[in-house]
């Protein structure tokens, strides 16, 4: 399956350009072939899978239809023709937020770890659930966002390990609230996941450094 992220009046969020969009049930017209060779970045109707979506997310979501010429890139594909199916109607920015909840609250505990005394980016994530729920006011969760973002910057003042704990204060930050949020934009999320991902990657990063010392101490040792 294969999908297309837009804003939600069918305009491109990278790049120029509008789609055709599905009424009534009904799948949008098919776009335009595109000439020539297709070029990534470039030229050609850029798509992704569902391994590449976090990538992409964006305001609003949708099935689409290929044919034709595929080139198939690192995190997207390009495409001769397409025409979107259907809006993905669950993608909201509830959704979104929780989404980007999740991906914070898995990477907390790194965070937890080296600072366990700073509970602003928890309180972040836990203000943010309220929100959604509509037990929080957005006043109170852009008031948590920015304490979040403060220990974010708290702990990517620290060397070494610190610098994930930093990446997991952010996803924190990012689920909390943001311009993009504000603006209704759903992009957030992506930036949530992805500091989650940059969190989980500089633990292990930090944690292969300490093995890798532990083996030259016992190579010494020997």
């Amino acid at each position: 399956m294969l999908f297309k992220v837009l804003n939600t009046d069918g305009s491109a969020i990278h790049g120029k350009g509008k789609w055709n969009l599905p009424k009534n049930g009904t799948p949008g017209e098919w776009m335009p072939p595109i000439e020539g060779k297709l070029i990534a970045c470039e030229r050609g109707y850029h798509l992704c899978s569902a391994n590449n979506l976090i990538v992409w997310l964006g305001p609003a979501i949708y099935i689409v239809k290929a044919r034709g010429d595929i080139l198939t890139s690192k995190d997207k594909l390009v495409v001769r023709e397409a025409r979107l199916i259907r809006r993905l109607n669950a993608w909201t920015e509830k959704s979104a937020r929780l989404f980007a909840c999740e991906c914070a609250e898995h990477v907390l505990p790194i965070f937890e770890t080296e600072r366990p005394d700073d509970k602003r980016p928890r309180k972040a994530i836990a203000v943010t659930r309220r929100y959604v729920h509509g037990k929080a006011t957005k006043n109170e969760m852009t008031a948590a966002a920015g304490a979040a973002w403060a220990a974010a910057g708290a702990a990517w003042a620290a060397a070494g390990a610190a610098w994930a704990a930093a990446w997991a204060a952010r996803a924190a930050a990012w689920a909390a609230g943001d311009a993009a949020w504000a603006a209704g934009d759903a992009r957030a999320a992506g930036d949530a996941a992805w500091a989650a991902a940059w969190a989980a990657r500089a633990a292990a990063w930090a944690a292969g450094d300490a093995r890798a010392a532990g083996a030259a101490r016992a190579a010494g040792d020997a």
